[in-house]
């Protein structure tokens, strides 16, 4: 017998983040043909394709979650109302939010599983949320996600310990997925192809190049990243960091001002720091192959997306010693501690600077990697959906 599965997707269109895991999970669950089907529910009409054999149900909502996210303002309760009702007429057998950021409550007696990605929101609120009715507001959403949930799922094991801890959630209700890459991401060997990503962005045939691949919210951590280049630079002269991301400041209370204030603090490091802006898969694996090292400084992370992508890569991670970085990245890369400066600078100097280990741990990036894959993914999250249904 089919099991029908609704897909909260009002992230579909969301370029990174909550929209690549939902586009990428959804694509390989719809791969599987293993007893499942699945209608995504949408605020709007997807502008990005759906998979084959993915049903598309759009509610009409006033506020797409892609504008409620720039911090204009909140999806109102009409809207919520909306998507509620397009949820429950589905008929299906279980209910499912690829993120608890986007859930709204829907009030009908189907099993319902919710992913919460990680805790940063109540880890570090004062970085995330710019009032403390924004906060109120989250912790009132979360509160009704997990009450409403038969089972929680999540992304790591760090992030299920955070979700038992800080979020009281029962550790035997939680499921733990996992992510992984665009086929984009693969080792480049091409020297004419590397020459050419390098050119793109004004990358000198010379300089070791340090990206940066995220977003710019306060947990990120990308100042202290900048602040480091100055101690980087001393060491390593040819050092250039180059980061990857949205800078049109359009995203919820990010700092990009700040950032680019603090790039242009010191004369010679500014002109060894580009900002690229966004950036397409395809480019982005170029410059990640490019590089020396993805540097990963945040405070914390749930997954950590781009270590998996620059692994794929074969291309080394310098990462923050929090959350999941450590559990993610392994034995592919250094760690440090993302609240001293000097730590986070002595491990690019040491990458940068010890005779073959960029090499080594480019190997150790590559065979790391295979380890997470969207089509595990979806195997783990269809267990968890047997799981809800108590059905395993």
């Amino acid at each position: 017998m089919t099991i029908h599965v609704g897909i909260d997707g009002s992230a579909w269109d969301n370029e990174r983040g909550f929209g690549r895991f939902t586009r990428s999970l959804v694509a390989a669950l719809a791969s599987r043909r293993s007893g499942f089907r699945y209608t995504l529910v949408c605020d709007r009409p997807p502008e990005r394709p759906v998979p084959a054999g993915v049903a598309t149900r759009v509610a009409g909502a006033r506020r797409s979650m892609a504008e409620a996210s720039s911090g204009k303002g909140a999806r109102g309760s009409s809207d919520m109302l909306t998507l509620s009702r397009a949820a429950a007429g589905l008929g299906a057998d279980l209910l499912f939010w690829p993120a608890s950021y986007s859930f709204y409550p829907v009030l009908s007696r189907v099993p319902k599983l919710v992913c919460i990605h990680d805790t940063i929101p109540e880890r570090f609120p004062e970085l995330i949320f710019p009032t403390r009715r924004n906060f109120r507001l989250w912790q009132a959403k979360s509160w009704l996600a997990r009450a409403q949930a038969r089972r929680i799922l999540t992304v790591s094991e760090a992030s299920a310990r955070d979700i038992a801890e800080m979020l009281h959630v029962a550790r035997d209700r939680i499921d733990v997925t996992t992510e992984g890459a665009d086929a984009s991401f693969r080792p480049l060997t091409d020297p004419a192809r590397l020459a050419r990503a390098r050119a793109r962005h004004g990358i000198a045939p010379e300089d070791r190049v340090l990206t940066y691949v995220g977003g710019f919210n306060r947990h990120k951590n990308v100042l202290r990243l900048i602040e480091a280049m100055p101690r980087i630079l001393a060491a390593c002269p040819d050092a250039r960091l180059v980061i990857v991301g949205r800078t049109t400041g359009a995203r919820f209370w990010d700092n990009v001002d700040d950032l680019k204030a603090g790039a242009s603090k010191d004369a010679r490091a500014s002109e060894r720091i580009s900002f690229t802006g966004e950036v397409s898969d395809a480019d982005m694996a170029e410059l990640l192959a490019a590089s020396e090292a993805l540097v990963f400084p945040s405070l914390w992370e749930g997954f950590g997306l781009p270590a998996v992508e620059a692994m794929y890569c074969g291309t080394p991670v310098l990462a923050s010693n929090r959350g999941s970085l450590p559990e993610v990245v392994g034995g592919a890369g250094l760690f440090f501690d993302p609240e001293r400066t000097e730590d986070l600078a002595g491990a690019a100097i040491r990458l940068l600077g010890e005779p073959g280990l960029r090499a080594f741990l480019g190997r150790a990036a590559e065979e790391r990697a295979v380890r997470f894959t969207w089509e595990s993914s979806a195997e783990l999250t269809e267990q968890s959906f047997l799981r809800t249904l108590g059905r395993a």
